[in-house]
């Protein structure tokens, strides 16, 4: 069964380092492709306003956040473009120690 999961975190509040993320994220490394893909996600995307990003995957029957989180911490691939990323990125004023992209709850669907 196919799931959806949708994300929030910020962006630091200055134009110009929200134009290198953007420019980062049209030219994904493709280690970091692999590693989305060969978890289970079938499609991520990443809105922006403002500063607030917004991310939604769409995962197959195989996809574990647990287990993306565990393979992500032992890539170091991944590792390295989540220590660039963060110098563009800010935890949501309510995230827990550690935390950056906050998994959001469902509160409407038609």
């Amino acid at each position: 069964m196919n799931k959806r999961y949708c994300f929030a975190l910020d962006l630091r509040s200055d134009p110009a380092l929200i134009a290198e993320y953007e420019k980062y994220h049209k030219n994904v490394w493709p280690e970091v492709l692999a590693s989305i893909r060969e978890s289970g996600i079938e499609k991520m995307e990443i809105f922006r306003a403002g500063n607030r990003l917004f991310m939604i995957m769409e995962t197959n029957a195989n996809f574990s956040l647990e287990k993306k989180k565990q393979s992500d911490e032992a890539n170091p691939v991944v590792q390295k473009w989540e220590t660039l990323m963060s110098k563009f990125q800010q935890p949501l004023p309510y995230a827990t120690q550690g935390e950056k992209w906050m998994l959001m709850d469902k509160i409407f669907s038609t």
